[in-house]
């Protein structure tokens, strides 16, 4: 049986469906490239806001239009929230609920898919296949959240916090490790929260005493990949003790702080539980501990009773701190969440707006912190290619989350791009440079990333 595979939204939906593609090939049967070969497709699906909603239904009607014969599996947050809809939509076979999402392979083959040594059956085969053709490793560290932020729908979809247990993550990181991933990325609806578990049978109650940061701890002592990343972490659950971490190089220099506002009466009124003050103390302390580190965050406009008064304080705050990359959301009403009744619904018109002016101030702020490192070299982990006007030009991540693209020896047209300045150990034009760390003299930069030449080879998966 041939099965298609698709995740909309986070990057805990990313990592439930490569766990998902895994029990696929355990138990014997084919990952489908493309939805028209596939005799089923499943759809990890995301709600959190009615963009990713619409997103969602568009993608189940256009699996069924380019493959009428396809039988359709649909979980995730819009299947949980919106069952009903999603069964009624032709083509749909069968949804499952967020909690039994690990089961769906299983009710499809009719049969146990994966189970204990699935894992080992797979590395055995073809230990550095990179079976998903990524160069990170998406790995799920804890699923729900007991926070209850007044915007969010994803609490309601996943339900409480609870953690997986610590020996069932390294021992994914040590799987991963032995197909060859050379980065492994740890998520979760709120990382932050683990080992806080508080519903019934939770895995990890309190009084076990884990935390985000005794795992990275285990994770770094007990695994050899080259690189662990968190993914976001919320501003209450970073205490300033956990920076001495980064003390290992393994550990990449980025954090991903959700802002949201920079406001104090709209942090309020959305239940977020910091003061700008606090946020702005937390910045200044991780700044002093990593001074490379990288700052990413997300923010709301329009959020119900924003006012121009409250959008311009958030701007100056944005601007003041200096983030590396903002994520900007316009808000969006979802139904069951407290600030769908709140008063003062924002126009879109000016939402808009207000989501252009932040987004133009992001970009500012990429392309100052990208200008740092003209002129440096930084390490890449080069994964994705396209060609560029007689050149291969690959394009990866820095452990700080710099997006740095560099070109293959070619036919030398005009590109921006120059030939590598040295060619210790390189690739030529036609192979394959996919999860190889490479060392990169930056040349320019741009508020998406830099250019540079590589100047060494440094590792290879």
């Amino acid at each position: 049986m041939k099965i298609y595979l698709i995740s909309l939204g986070c990057k805990l939906n990313q990592a439930e469906i490569e766990s998902l593609a895994r029990q696929v090939e355990a138990a014997g049967h084919e990952l489908a490239a493309e939805p028209m070969e596939a005799d089923w497709a499943i759809v990890n699906t995301c709600t959190v806001t009615h963009i990713a909603a619409r997103k969602s239904r568009q993608l189940l009607r256009q699996l069924r239009k380019g493959n009428p014969g396809i039988r359709i599996a649909v979980t995730g947050c819009y299947a949980d929230r919106a069952g009903e809809v999603v069964c009624a939509m032709e083509g749909v076979s069968l949804v499952v609920a967020n909690g039994q999402k690990e089961q769906v392979v299983e009710r499809i083959l009719g049969t146990r898919a994966g189970g204990e040594g699935a894992e080992t059956a797979i590395k055995a085969q073809e230990p550095h296949r990179l079976p998903l053709g990524h160069t990170r490793a998406f790995v799920k560290i804890q699923d729900g959240c007991d926070n209850r932020c007044a915007y969010c729908v994803v609490s309601l979809a996943r339900g409480p916090q609870h953690s997986r247990p610590p020996e069932q993550i390294l021992d994914e990181i040590r799987a991963r490790e032995g197909e060859g991933y050379q980065e492994v990325v740890l998520t979760g609806v709120n990382a932050g929260a683990y080992g806080r578990d508080s519903s019934p049978g939770g895995a990890l109650p309190p009084a076990a005493g884990w935390t985000l940061g005794r795992l990275v701890q285990e994770i770094l002592e007990g695994t050899t990949v080259p690189r662990v990343r968190l993914s976001s972490v919320e501003p209450w659950d970073l205490d300033l003790g956990m920076l001495e971490l980064w003390a290992n190089p393994r550990l990449c220099r980025h954090l991903h702080l959700p802002l949201q506002s920079g406001c104090n009466e709209t942090l309020r009124r959305m239940r977020r539980r910091y003061t700008t003050e606090r946020f702005e103390n937390l910045v200044a302390g991780i700044r002093q501990w990593v001074p490379e580190m990288a700052i990413t965050t997300d923010l709301i406009v329009g959020f119900p009773g924003e006012t121009d008064r409250e959008f311009n304080t958030t701007m100056a705050f944005v601007e003041r701190l200096g983030f590396s990359r903002l994520h900007v959301f316009k808000y969006s009403r979802r139904p069951g969440t407290a600030a769908s009744e709140m008063p003062d619904q924002v126009p879109a018109p000016v939402a808009h707006q207000r989501s252009e002016v932040l987004i133009a101030l992001g970009q500012q702020l990429a392309l100052a912190y990208h200008c740092r490192f003209v002129k440096h070299e930084v390490v890449v982990l080069l994964e994705s290619a396209g060609d560029e006007l007689g050149f291969r030009v690959w394009s990866g991540l820095t452990d700080n989350y710099l997006r740095v693209s560099v070109a293959v020896p070619g036919t030398g047209a005009q590109t921006g791009f120059a030939e590598p300045r040295v060619h210790t150990g390189f690739v030529p034009m036609e192979g394959n440079l996919a999860n190889t760390f490479v060392t990169v003299h930056c040349t320019s930069a741009s508020a998406e990333g830099l250019r540079g030449e590589i100047i060494q080879v440094t590792g290879c998966g």
